[in-house]
């Protein structure tokens, strides 16, 4: 064989190691799409009626539910689904596999099927298990023993300390759209795993900066919630609880929202008898966090837990107009409490 001849022999194996290794990473790329990772963002779709499989696969690729819409209509037609898919609409996980998303499509999601439910930012498990037996999604019995018992599976939970309302602080809130009769654990599976969308890797590292666990953040980020009002100072109210963490001297959180979790009331005035309450919640009794989260904060209240305001407050009082009046002294925090 000439020089000339080897040399353009290199080049086609060259060509055929390239065309094979693109194959294969194409071909790697359709198995992760067909598999899935559900780790996005929750989506509303909404199939129209007489959609085929084509027009799925483009309203699915559009909001990144699907990445390969060519392959998805393939095996589709490969695994005989075609046209047993419903119209209606459907709450989708982004980068969901093809076989979950096909069985969940075959199922009717029509609005007149689903209880559309809102739990506000800084519900408590009673207001939020209110809200749901109200709808007729739940029975309340049922839902704590759930709450309790049930065996979810989720990182975040994993290691708490034992408490009571295993679950507080991890129901998300959110708005969902539920189906009539899915049950306790469905309505709850779902909202943990919004707030595994929500709690992301970031925040975990973070955390990990601040040298606090997840639930601490968590936990610090429900006070942060019932404390704060709105977003112009919840960053402020995060600061001074940080720095009450971090000062000898004021060791105590002093939040009323921690002694208005143990009465099950939000009283608008805590008497001085409230404050000595006995319990691991009471921030005016017990040094630092409380043994585990009071409500459910929102992601601006995480966020705030995890990147506070950098100042030098260690105290806040609500004043007569409904704001906040932060002091970095006790005489300045006596002066604005008169």
């Amino acid at each position: 064989m000439t020089k000339k001849r080897k040399q353009k022999k290199k080049k086609l194996d060259l060509w055929f190691m390239i065309v094979i290794a693109a194959a294969g990473l194409y071909a790697l790329t359709v198995w992760q799409d067909y598999c899935g990772a559900a780790n996005g963002q929750r989506v509303e779709i909404t199939i129209a009626s007489g959609s085929g499989t084509a027009d799925i696969a483009a309203v699915l690729a559009e909001q990144e539910v699907i990445q390969k819409p060519f392959w998805f209509r393939f095996f589709s037609k490969l695994q005989g689904h075609d046209g047993t898919f419903q119209q209606g609409v459907f709450y989708l996980q982004q980068k969901t596999g093809y076989e979950e998303l096909y069985e969940t499509l075959k199922h009717s999601q029509n609005q007149s099927e689903q209880v559309r439910v809102t739990i506000p930012e800084g519900y408590e498990l009673r207001q939020i298990a209110d809200v749901l037996e109200k709808e007729g999604l739940i029975d309340r019995e049922r839902f704590y023993h759930v709450v309790e018992k049930g065996n979810f599976d989720y990182w975040f939970l994993k290691n708490l300390p034992k408490r009571e309302n295993r679950l507080e602080g991890y129901l998300f809130p959110d708005t969902y759209m539920f189906q009539k009769g899915a049950g306790e654990e469905a309505v709850i599976r779902t909202m943990l795993d919004r707030f595994d969308e929500i709690y992301t890797e970031t925040f975990r590292k973070r955390a990990k900066e601040l040298s606090m666990t997840d639930d601490e953040i968590i936990t610090l980020a429900s006070i942060i919630e019932r404390e704060a009002m709105g977003d112009e100072d919840r960053k402020l109210v995060a600061g001074v609880f940080h720095n009450r963490l971090k000062n000898g001297s004021y060791p105590y959180l002093e939040s009323c929202a921690t002694v208005q979790y143990i009465l099950k009331e939000r009283k608008a005035i805590l008497s001085v008898a409230d404050t000595k309450i006995s319990s691991p919640y009471n921030t005016y009794q017990n040094p630092g966090l409380p043994v585990g989260p009071i409500a459910s904060p929102g992601l601006e209240a995480i966020e705030a837990a995890l990147y506070p305001a950098q100042t030098d407050y260690l105290f806040f009082v609500l004043d007569s107009d409904g704001k906040h009046l932060f002091a970095k002294t006790f005489e300045e925090h006596q002066g604005n409490m008169n």
